[in-house]
């Protein structure tokens, strides 16, 4: 059963666009309060244009590598909205290059923005589902965290730990009634990350954009790329119902991943 998330402070990192920006659209249509973040100074201006249609939105430029930033942020999103009740942790990048030439740097900027950033704001959210004595924290993962990707080794490490943070804060935060979960999707399609990925494979495999495309589709049973709506209708999902739904990692791959 799906509760109302009306007037419910609900936060999204990675907000200024794409699937961010349409989780935070849901939320929005569902007359929650709104928190949208991201690095990209684009995210003020998309939730300004959702305020100017009524809605209780409001966007915060945050890097979500910075702890002390971060912790800041969250305690304002609580002075604007009110307690929080979900976090989204969509904030996310992706890298690809032949394994023996991954820098250090692009491990640790890997590491940095996809598990770090997701920690930092866990725990600038934890304090006010504490205290409300409940709430719901949805990570992003990756089919690629679950079954690693030639070309992105570094990237699918930084997934693999997001399953694994989701699992250890689902056992820990239990006893406050947070539900703590994360999302694997597949390649979806009209994204940064699989624009950016198509356009890796492209140039790593020699293969056109097409080929691409249909070298992939080949290996999922349905027969097509991910949607953002996919996405979405999963994280609202586990935002508006599955109470007793915490620890796991959901694959949104139409089949391409199992287990």
């Amino acid at each position: 059963m799906f509760k109302s998330l009306q007037g419910k402070t609900c936060v999204v990192t990675g907000a200024a666009r794409s699937i961010g920006l349409a989780i935070a659209e849901r939320y929005c249509y569902d007359k929650a309060k709104v928190a949208m973040i991201d690095i990209n100074p684009d995210v003020v201006k998309e939730a300004n244009r959702l305020a100017d249609q009524g809605y209780s939105v409001k966007g915060y430029i945050l890097d979500i590598t910075n702890r002390d930033d971060v912790l800041s942020c969250f305690k304002q999103i609580e002075n604007d909205f009110g307690p929080i009740y979900a976090l989204v942790n969509n904030a996310g990048i992706v890298d690809q290059r032949p394994f023996e030439e991954i820098t250090a740097e692009q491990i640790n900027k890997q590491m940095a923005v996809n598990v770090n950033g997701a920690l930092f704001c866990s725990q600038g959210a934890v304090k006010s589902m504490k205290a409300q004595k409940g709430g719901k924290i949805i990570n992003f993962s990756s089919k690629s965290g679950k079954t690693g990707s030639a070309l992105m080794a570094h990237y699918s490490a930084a997934k693999g730990a997001i399953i694994a943070l989701t699992h250890a804060l689902a056992f820990e935060l239990a006893p406050y009634n947070i539900n703590v979960n994360c999302v694997c999707p597949g390649i979806t399609d009209s994204t940064g990350v699989w624009s950016e990925v198509s356009s890796g494979y492209t140039n790593n495999l020699k293969l056109s954009r097409e080929e691409v495309i249909k070298k992939f589709t080949a290996k999922i049973p349905l027969g097509r790329l991910t949607a953002i709506d996919d996405v979405v209708d999963y994280v609202y999902f586990l935002t508006a119902s599955g109470d007793y739904c915490t620890g796991q990692a959901l694959n949104i791959s139409g089949g391409r991943e199992v287990h």
